[in-house]
This record gives C-alpha cells, structure tokens and sequence, in this order.
C-alpha cells in the first residue's frame, strides 16, 4: 500500500501533469474506469495500475477490475494507494479509484487507415481538452473514419481529452500533425473538404457528405487559418489534383440569433450527424 505523496512512483506519476513530461517520457495517465478498459481493449500498453478500493463505486468499477485482471500483462503493475494518495493522482471529481500510466500510441499519418469511402474529421488549432475529448465522442458515435488534430494548441494525449471522450478516443483513428501535413495529405487521399467557415455561402445540409469528403473546424477564438482559405499554397496543391476530390468546399451552419457561432464540439457533432443520415440514405437533400 502507498501511503505518501513522497513515494517515488507517486510523485513520477504526478509529474506527468506536465504535457512536456509526458511526451519526453512517452507516457499518458487514464483516470476511470470505463477509459481504461476502453484503453486495454484498444491494446493500449499498460505500465502501471494505481487502485484504492475504498474508492470502488457501483457495478461497473467492479466488472472493469475483473476484466482489467484478465487482459492486462504481468509487466503491469497493480498499486494499492489510500484515498488520500488517490486523490491527489486523480483528474476532475469522478474519482472511482483506478487510473492508470501507458505508453503514448505513436501515431501518424502514415498509420491512418481509411476505408473505401472515409469521413476524416479535422481539427485545426482546437484549445480546449475538453472540446477536442467532446468531438472524439461525436467522431465515435457517428462513424467517422479518423480523426486529425492539426496544430492543436493542446496535447491529444491530455487527460482531460481522454476523460472527455470517455475513453473513445482509443478507438477513434487519430493523430496529431500540423496543417499543412494535414492539407497535403487530405490532398493526396482525394477527400473533397468541407471548411466550416462563419461567412460561407452554403449551409452544410447542401453539400454532398456521401462522397470521400474531409470536414475541416477551427478553434472557436480564430477559426480556421488561410491555409483552408483558397490561398496561392493551396491553389498550388489543388492544381497538383487531376481528379478534382481536393478542392475546400466552404459551409455554414445557420446562425438565427445574436450568438455568430457554435462551440467546436456541438457544431463538430451537428456536422458529423449529417455526414451520417446522408450516407445512410444515400443522397443529399436538394
């Protein structure tokens, strides 16, 4: 049982607040239950598991310990903490006593696998875990294909993300690239993207989610960059597409009121739920 905050592991673990710490050590912390067996059942790898018992709360912190005793590997550690130890590891309020340090999926583009008809969802300079880990819930449950954060001014790793995608964002495909990387590659792979800008001409339920298509939001302070914006680098890129799937569709969603935009998760899941009833029924509304 670990009993103080002085303990070598715990003050290892609590330094991996810092997100240059984590990413020089190439660790990532998941608090929760259901995160971390979403995490193992994603094959995520497993260095440490910190526990309090006392903590255990309902049904389902139960059945993750049962299922987490069967899938981890002996080189994963099980740590006893008290509660007063736990606490003080642990994110936010939702403490039910498991959290656990992985190794950071190495991912990038070049790992993103799509299907014949993709819907890459992209996230240019988002800020805030919270969203980013929203959006990753939203990506889930509609199917998108993958999902790139370029040039996010948080870590994809951040465990306020993991906690806020509930653990989805170990089975969403996903990086993190910069964006002009990011552009280029949508290039390459012949996805026609949608920008979501606030000044578009067309409203996102006029455009064609069927096809092989990207959908493009920006941060809620400055939108999306020029580089989404028809500049000479992009024109350059385009002409260098004999099948015309490059080019960027701008769209809106329509703004009734006095507020001129959405937060990124909720507009992000407006859009992505289109994508779906379009492709489900096979056409765009005219």
């Amino acid at each position: 049982m670990l009993t103080s905050l002085q303990n070598p592991r715990v003050k290892a673990t609590l330094r991996l607040r810092d997100g240059r710490t984590r990413r020089r050590e190439g660790r990532l912390v998941i608090d929760g239950a259901r995160e971390i067996v979403r995490a193992a059942r994603a094959g995520i790898e497993f260095r440490e598991l910190y526990f309090c018992e006392e903590l255990f709360s309902g049904d389902e912190t139960a059945a993750a310990v049962v299922e987490l005793r069967t899938m981890l590997p002996d080189a994963c550690e099980w740590l006893p903490v008290t509660r007063g130890v736990f606490e003080k590891l642990a994110y936010g309020d939702r403490d039910d006593g498991l959290l656990a340090v992985a190794e950071t999926p190495r991912r990038q583009l070049s790992d993103l696998i799509l299907p014949a008809n993709p819907l890459v969802a992209v996230l240019a300079g988002v800020e805030k875990p919270g969203n980013l880990g929203a959006v990753f819930r939203s990506a889930d449950g509609a199917g998108v294909s993958a999902l790139i954060a370029a040039d996010a001014k948080t870590d994809l790793w951040n465990p306020h993300v993991i906690r806020g995608s509930l653990g989805t964002i170990f089975a969403v495909s996903s990086c993190a690239a910069d964006e002009p990387t990011t552009r280029s590659w949508l290039a390459a792979k012949n996805l026609t993207i949608y920008a979501a800008w606030v000044d578009a001409e067309q409203e996102y339920t006029a455009v064609d989610f069927t096809i092989p298509c990207a959908i493009v939001l920006g941060s809620e302070a400055d939108g999306l960059g020029p580089i989404w914006r028809g500049t000479a680098i992009l024109a350059k890129l385009n002409a260098a597409q004999a099948t015309g799937h490059a080019r960027i569709v701008p769209i809106k969603l329509p703004m009734l009121g006095i507020a001129d935009s959405l937060n990124v998760s909720t507009a992000a899941a407006v859009l992505f739920y289109e994508a779906l009833r379009q492709r489900r029924a096979g056409k765009v509304e005219s």
